[in-house]
């Protein structure tokens, strides 16, 4: 008898960017693969996978009427496709999967949290009143006999639980999606000035700003260390760089920003350092993934994802302190002046990626996770 798996993500481009491996394993497994989501440019990729693809009307706007009408969306189309599991992906498709889940019976559901973005960087007034509406509404959801939470990172796991969103039972703990180790190559370090590179949306909680903020400093002090900002902003989310404010930080002294860039590994090409200046609430950085496969020495802040990849003692790079441009550019500097230490975390960076991240060991626990679900609700 077939197994079908029922993917749910808000965007195309994020399911083909971060659960692909996943979906493959299962599939490979035997499973069939259903893709929901809101579809713009991935739609016939996904297919040609030969998963089936499920186009939603999917906002990430609207209030509460928009939200119980996805609500009812979702419902109809679980009980018509009758999923053995729904893989829930992000805090975006929980909130009204879950809900949808249990109005439509469905055997099994996996809620992967892929960081608690806002919810887990921020300590203001507004954050710990979401907090605390979370640990209010989504346990009855989430925290089921039949229902699974995934999470990336140990940090996230001690937060899920604190906020009863599961138990530590079916708290179960994959690092990331898993990195295409033979895609993304160990790469020589090229030529010319110390260059670094930041992959990412251009949002504040991404840390752009202290970015650039620490090359300025490295600049005035006559340091010629450059920046690439590779990533477009996302107009969608109020907590985005707008495009004035990226192209005037293009014209300052050693500043590129380079847009959206098909093809990652043309950045890894030029940069000498991988650099991720996050404020917090990461899963496990698919950007400092990609840089340590390519052999890069990391940069990364001291929050949770950032120090799994570099490693808890500095293992593949260096940590620094959230929001602090001064220290960062002091770690820039550490590292430029030094290729053979550069070389070594390089090294060190991409063992950490074969051994934690590679792609076939996490669609390998993924799949084990499908089947023990599937023997415990049988």
């Amino acid at each position: 008898m077939t197994r079908r798996l029922l993917f749910l993500v808000t965007e195309d481009w994020y399911f083909w960017s971060h659960r692909l491996p996943q979906a493959r394993a299962a599939r490979d497994a035997g499973f069939e693969v259903l893709v929901a989501t809101r579809v713009n440019a991935h739609g016939p990729r996904i297919e040609a996978e030969g998963f089936r693809l499920i186009p939603l009307p999917w906002s990430r706007e609207g209030g509460i009427a928009h939200q119980l009408a996805t609500v009812r969306v979702l419902t109809k189309l679980y009980r018509r496709e009758r999923p053995d599991i729904v893989h829930h992906v992000a805090l975006k498709s929980i909130a009204p999967g879950a809900l949808a889940a249990r109005l439509a019976g469905v055997r099994a559901s996996v809620n992967a949290i892929t960081g608690f973005g806002y919810l887990g960087a921020s300590q203001t007034p507004k954050a710990r009143l979401v907090r605390g509406g979370v640990r209010a509404l989504l346990p009855p959801l989430t925290n089921r006999p039949n229902a699974w939470t995934l999470l990336q990172n140990e940090d996230d796991r001690a937060l899920a639980l604190k906020l009863r969103l599961t138990s530590s039972r079916r708290a179960v703990l994959i690092r990331g999606s898993g990195i295409d180790l033979s895609h993304f190559e160990a790469l020589p370090e090229p030529a010319g000035p110390v260059t670094v590179a930041l992959v990412s949306r251009m949002l504040r909680i991404k840390g752009i700003d202290t970015a650039v903020e620490a090359v300025r400093r490295l600049q005035r002090g006559g340091h010629d260390i450059r920046l690439l900002l590779a990533g477009g902003p996302d107009p969608a989310n109020p907590a985005s760089f707008d495009e004035a404010t990226l192209r005037r930080w293009a014209s300052e002294p050693g500043i590129e920003w380079l847009g959206p860039v098909t093809d990652v590994r043309t950045v890894w090409q030029r940069a000498h350092i991988g650099l991720l200046a996050s404020r917090g609430g990461e899963g496990v950085p698919k950007s400092l993934l990609e840089a340590a496969a390519c052999a890069r020495p990391l940069i990364a802040t001291d929050v949770p994802g950032c120090r799994d990849v570099v490693g808890p003692q500095g293992e593949a790079g260096l940590l620094v302190p959230a929001n602090d441009p001064a220290a960062m550019a002091d770690a820039l500097l550490e590292l430029a002046g030094d290729a053979t230490r550069r070389q070594r975390l390089g090294a060190a960076a991409r063992q950490r990626a074969e051994t934690l991240f590679g792609e076939a060991a996490i669609g390998r626990e993924t799949v084990d996770l499908y089947e023990r679900i599937l023997r415990e609700t049988a």
